[in-house]
């Protein structure tokens, strides 16, 4: 079973209003201001996943900073979940600042959703602000044991749309102002799981912490896939493909090319996420 563990989609009228969003929603512009960045819809979604035969698919929104949208768009992530239980597997979104997150995140696992995130403020790091604006979320996530996915990206190296200002030592000081929560790191954790390494805390640190491969093929050699599961184990690596910015078959190929073992790439590729998300594949 394959499972692709990162997906947005979006609803109808947000991707035929793309260009009036874009006005009040500065993280939204970054990532989707240019008619070249592709917006999908679940249809599509199914229809490329039986083409990349993808079983199942996590799907969740835009962190967006007005209320009514990001209740509109978790409402269209859980009518897509209610419609296609056997491919769909719900996180809700949601701005990190919104004072309204906790009530629409205990709203949304009421109504069936399996997680948390992506949650992001791509015009900063994971501030102190941010780390106790999420206090409340992450009780939730706690009390419905649900996972929370958290935006992450590498502090050096090349700009692109959606790279936040953001340092490690933000995602460390985060992780452990809540070590009890399973979290999930996108894009490698920006490369904080090198540090499992340390001789000293990091790896109690990173215990209940699992990192996704989104957009892996545009910011890392393959030779990250091997890396990563040497350190972490390949056990805490879950295959993402950002969807739908790149199409899953481009990470196969790379996995492969790594050299990575059958059962190596049968672990990131859905054994992982079946087992963390606690059914069988």
């Amino acid at each position: 079973m394959i499972i692709d563990f990162h997906s947005h989609i979006f609803p109808p009228g947000f991707r035929k209003e793309r260009q009036s969003l874009c006005a009040d929603e500065p993280d939204f512009k970054r990532l989707y201001g240019t008619p070249r960045a592709r917006l999908a819809g679940v249809t599509q979604l199914l229809r490329d996943m039986d083409e990349d035969e993808v079983h199942k698919s996590v799907i969740f929104g835009f962190p967006w900073e007005n209320t009514d949208r990001y209740r509109r768009h978790n409402d269209y992530i859980i009518e897509s979940v209610n419609a296609h239980p056997e491919r769909l597997i719900g996180f809700c979104c949601f701005s990190p600042l919104s004072r309204e997150g906790p009530r629409e995140a205990e709203r949304c696992l009421r109504s069936g959703l399996s997680g948390i995130g992506e949650l992001a403020v791509y015009g900063s790091g994971i501030t102190t602000q941010i780390t106790s604006a999420l206090k409340d979320v992450m009780g939730l996530g706690l009390e419905f044991d649900v996972p929370v996915l958290i935006h992450t990206n590498e502090p050096v190296g090349a700009k692109y749309p959606g790279k936040s200002p953001m340092r490690l030592s933000q995602i460390y000081r985060f992780l452990k102002a809540f070590p009890l929560n399973r979290i999930v790191l996108a894009h490698w954790g920006g490369g904080l799981f090198f540090y499992a390494l340390l001789k000293k805390e990091a790896r109690d640190v990173l215990r209940n912490v699992w990192f996704d491969t989104a957009a892996s093929p545009y910011i890392y050699a393959p030779d990250v896939y091997g890396i990563a599961g040497e350190i972490i184990g390949f056990e805490k690596v879950l295959f993402g493909s950002d969807y739908p910015l790149l199409r899953p078959q481009r990470y196969f190929r790379e996995m492969e090319s790594a050299g990575l073992s059958p059962m190596s790439i049968r672990r990131i590729t859905g054994l992982n996420a079946a087992q963390f998300l606690k059914f069988s594949s």
